[in-house]
């Protein structure tokens, strides 16, 4: 192998080196993997940095609260203890693609996270439909800009405790405050984002505080109404109603137009973020197995020596790692060795198909095409439609899946399927239901609210499998929402198949 030929022949690096290697692993990834990226922003940053992006949820730019500083103490602190390494690299949905690079890498490590991060995640958030539809990758940094400058002006004119009591609010109900089924509005452009400074100017000066004051109707009006009222008022509001956030931020009496749009704020963000949350398996598996693909390919053509590939091979065997469910470190599922599995099973049935995968695979079996059906993959499906659709008898025996029934009716554990031709099925679409984030996410909505009578907020959480909320987070998150509404908060468990009410809390319970 000559030395010449090597994009670095040490550990250390400089930004020329970093800058050969981008230049080379890219022409592989476009040109062999028909990748599709956006233009690619890398940085260089400290442990310390590193540590500072995590806590403010990995983004360059991002308002202040205590929960960002108290997660640095706790990440720092298991850092310096050696209790949690760091993550190599950090990337930004964004258009430009922004790529975080940690200082401390070697000159093969870089290359290796260069690959998974700046081509592997950059084309699936450009490609893939769920980023495509809920996220603007070129709107997202400049809207963060924006949040950032516009907390700090309430902070400096409302002062911190204001603010940060509507901020703990909106943190504390993210999970209930994204739009599952629906499209939401784009972020703002420069000009809507002028426009929007100018309606809240508007709203500041024009705020009534007479809303708050409105006469509750006579309990006899409220008893004389009638169904079709109580349906007209539904429809008006546009009930019922999924995301929590946005129901409070268009609709609480009691609200600023500040604290508005501060919810909005939060919200947003929580939205930008869904996407992730449902294409983790399928994310990390484009990532990994890009930068798997790529780094051979450098080390076949000799631009990589065997020491740099066995540095590559370790750091990637430790990113790949399944403690198997009795081990100590075993948390679950580890998404990057699925996701790896799946997409090198594809392309071994693409090319290498046995008879059991031309059964089950026969569009894509022994036809050659797997740069075709991945990138297909990557651009069209979230974790749980992946899995049900890619998921074969091979990875479920080499996984040794099973399904494991486990009814609180019944004494004792049941083996619902095993390795057959039913149990296959059964199998696989357990698996998929588990990233199903609809199926495992609390479905809490907004079913009534009566604003011109006692104007209590009606809740209503469907309850799967005698699943009910824990008591403490519950009786803390009705004491936020009731924060934000002003008045009595009630939430009703109802059993999602019979209809039957399973329990009842309502703020008025809880003590303050």
């Amino acid at each position: 192998m000559r030395a010449g030929n090597l994009l670095f022949s040490t550990s250390d690096w400089d930004f020329q080196t970093l800058s050969r290697a981008y230049e080379t692993i890219e022409a592989i990834g476009l040109d062999e993997l028909h990748l599709d990226i956006y233009p690619v922003q890398m940085e260089i940053i400290s442990s310390e940095q590193m540590l500072d992006a995590y806590s403010s949820v990995g983004m360059p730019l991002m308002y202040r609260h205590w929960s960002f500083g108290k997660h640095f103490l706790y990440q720092d602190l298991l850092y310096r203890k050696a209790g949690r390494g760091l993550a190599y690299e950090l990337v930004i949905n964004s258009n430009p693609c922004i790529v975080y690079l940690m200082e401390e890498n070697t000159a093969a490590l870089q290359a290796l996270v260069t690959a998974h991060a700046a081509l592997g995640h950059n084309h699936f958030f450009k490609n893939n439909y769920l980023f495509r539809e809920w996220t603007d990758a070129g709107a997202i940094l400049s809207y963060l800009d924006f949040a950032k400058g516009y907390i700090a002006h309430c902070e400096d004119r409302h002062g911190l405790a204001a603010v940060e009591a509507i901020l703990d609010a909106a943190h504390a109900l993210m999970e209930q405050g994204v739009f599952r089924y629906r499209r939401p509005p784009k972020l703002s452009s420069e000009k809507q984002r002028e426009g929007l400074r100018e309606r809240l100017e508007y709203e500041e000066r024009s705020y009534n505080d007479l809303w708050r004051t409105l006469p509750a109707s006579k309990s006899g009006d409220q008893a004389s109404e009638t169904a079709s009222i109580m349906s007209e008022r539904k429809k008006s509001l546009k009930l019922p109603e999924e995301n929590l956030l946005y129901f409070l931020e268009k609709n609480s009496l009691i609200l600023e137009p500040w604290q508005r749009e501060i919810l909005r704020i939060v919200r947003v963000i929580a939205q930008y973020f869904y996407p992730q949350r449902q294409t983790q398996v399928v994310n990390e598996g484009c990532a990994t197995f890009v930068h798997y693909t790529i780094m051979n390919t450098l080390f076949d053509r000799g631009r990589i020596s065997e020491g740099a590939m066995l540095e590559i091979l370790r750091n990637h065997s430790n990113v790949i790692f399944q403690p198997s469910f009795d081990d100590p470190r075993f948390s679950g599922i580890n998404p990057y060795a699925l996701g790896l599995d799946l997409m090198q099973d594809i392309q071994r049935i693409s090319t290498q198909p046995t008879a059991e995968d031309r059964d089950w695979f026969p569009d894509i079996a022994g036809k050659g095409n797997w740069r075709e059906t991945l990138l297909d993959a990557w651009a069209n499906h979230r974790d749980e439609s992946f899995i049900r659709q890619y998921l074969s008898p091979t990875l479920i025996r080499k996984w040794r899946f099973f399904v494991l029934g486990d009814a609180a009716k019944e004494p004792q554990y049941e083996v619902g399927a095993i390795h057959n031709e039913r149990g296959y099925e059964k199998i696989r679409a357990a698996l998929a239901r588990s990233y199903d984030i609809g199926a495992n996410r609390s479905d809490i909505q907004v079913v009534d609210v009566d604003l011109l009578g006692d104007r209590c907020l009606r809740l209503q959480h469907k309850v799967n499998d005698g699943i009910v909320l824990e008591e403490g987070s519950r009786d803390a998150t009705l004491r936020h929402i009731h924060k934000l509404w002003g008045y009595e908060v009630s939430l009703v468990g109802t059993d999602a198949e019979t209809g039957a009410t399973v329990y009842e809390r309502s703020s008025s319970q809880i003590g303050d």
